[in-house]
């Protein structure tokens, strides 16, 4: 191991971890539950375990793992229905006390952080004292506990941050990234799937120490420019930056699981209806509008459904409805449903001022307006279409790439 220099390290980047995140914050807010073993699910009559503490690890229970299973690992596992509000807003105040060590903070899910440090150095001192005051800072802002990892890559300081969970400290100074990772199989690196896994063992790469036999070009002629980077983050010299700014969404869409084979047309249109104001509510909550629209169900033989166009870009539910009972006219003939969905495809910043030909909706925008601001402050679905009395219970769920800034914000 070579000596650590004394001068400030060219690159330094700090992954934070919230252990556990979901359960731990149960333990905070529900003493009597710390130091045993707890299960996260999707309300109270969620069978799927969205997330554990580490007391139901110990048992063998993890993440995806049906509660029935889990509970005959650990006898005495809790279940435990999320509160995704309470989730997101301990992430919120975690990642805005992460803005005061350093400016160059990106929120990579609802519980992990990249922070670059680099710059605050000769400020706050070394990487490795700004990483404890990291885990102060964490645990000041939330009363949660937290492991960081600390390198001069992204993908290192990943990897470190998962090396002694929980309220684990480890440091991979730059200079021993590549011989520190050299022995770690490639598959355990953010980003290297199974796919990509299988591809560079048939070139004879199986750890990260064995890529460096593999010529940069194979990666870059079958995966391009992210070929490349993986070649790199195999070296401990992962060159992706840390970004400040979240990516406009792609898609808002929300789906429903229903009762198997449901051929009733009128609850398939309730869970529809569901599915449409919720996307809609997320479209007006950030602005945003969409003109196309993927409305699908999923029957025993595989998705049905259309993609839809509107001809101006709209955020009203009953709009969106309008498109899905165009599908269900078209393309359903009676077959068992099991799940719905409704997504608004590359959803655009809303325009301030409508076309000189557009259709007015000025009613329908001030409705709107007044139904958000009662929903905001009553609950979701304070006041919605009547059909939605008759919904099935859906309990919010707080995605795993949830970020508490820009249009991930949702649960």
């Amino acid at each position: 191991m070579s000596a650590v220099p004394s001068s400030p390290w060219e690159c330094a980047i700090i992954l934070v971890d919230m252990n556990a995140f979901f359960a731990s914050i149960e333990q905070r807010d529900q003493p009597e539950w710390r130091g045993r073993p707890v299960a996260i699910t999707n309300g109270l009559q969620g069978t799927c375990i969205i997330t554990c503490s580490y007391e139901a690890r110990a048992f063998g229970v993890h993440t995806g793992m049906r509660l029935k299973q889990g509970r005959a690992l650990c006898p005495d596992l809790i279940q435990c229905p999320a509160d995704p509000k309470r989730y997101a807003a301990t992430s919120s105040a975690i990642m805005a006390a992460l803005q005061d060590i350093s400016p160059d903070v990106e929120v990579f899910s609802v519980d992990e952080a990249f922070l670059d440090v680099t710059r605050c150095q000769r400020l706050s001192g070394s990487p490795e004292r700004i990483a404890w005051q990291v885990k102060q800072t964490v645990f000041e802002a939330s009363g949660i506990l937290c492991s960081v990892g600390v390198s001069g890559d992204k993908t290192t300081a990943k990897y470190a941050a998962k090396l002694q969970k929980p309220n684990g400290f480890t440091v991979i100074p730059p200079w021993e990234a590549q011989q520190r990772l050299a022995p770690v199989l490639v598959t355990e690196l953010c980003g290297i799937a199974q796919g990509i896994g299988t591809f560079l063992a048939q070139h004879g790469v199986h750890t990260c120490g064995d890529m460096a036999r593999l010529p940069i070009s194979v990666l870059a002629r079958r995966f391009g420019n992210p070929g490349r980077r993986i070649w790199y983050m195999c070296q401990g010299q992962d060159p992706e930056p840390v970004h400040t700014n979240v990516a406009p969404p792609k898609s808002i869409g929300h789906g429903k699981v229903m009762p198997p084979d449901t051929r009733n047309k009128a609850v398939i249109l309730t869970y529809l209806l569901h599915m449409s104001e919720k996307v809609a509510a997320r479209l007006r909550r950030h602005n945003l509008t969409a003109s196309r629209f993927l409305i699908a169900l999923r029957t025993r033989d595989g998705w049905i459904g259309d993609k839809l166009r509107t001809a101006q870009p709209i955020d009203d539910g009953a709009l969106i409805m309008a498109l899905c009972y165009q599908m269900l006219q078209q393309h359903w003939y009676g077959l068992g449903v099991h799940q719905v969905q409704v997504t608004a495809l590359d959803p655009q910043p809303a325009r301030q001022q409508d076309d000189l030909f557009a259709i007015p909706c000025t009613p329908r925008n001030a409705c709107n307006a007044v139904m958000d601001d009662i929903n905001q402050r009553f609950g979701e679905f304070a006041l919605a279409p009547a059909r939605l009395l008759q919904r099935s219970s859906m309990p919010n769920v707080i995605a795993p790439a949830w970020k508490p800034y820009g249009h991930r914000q949702t649960v």
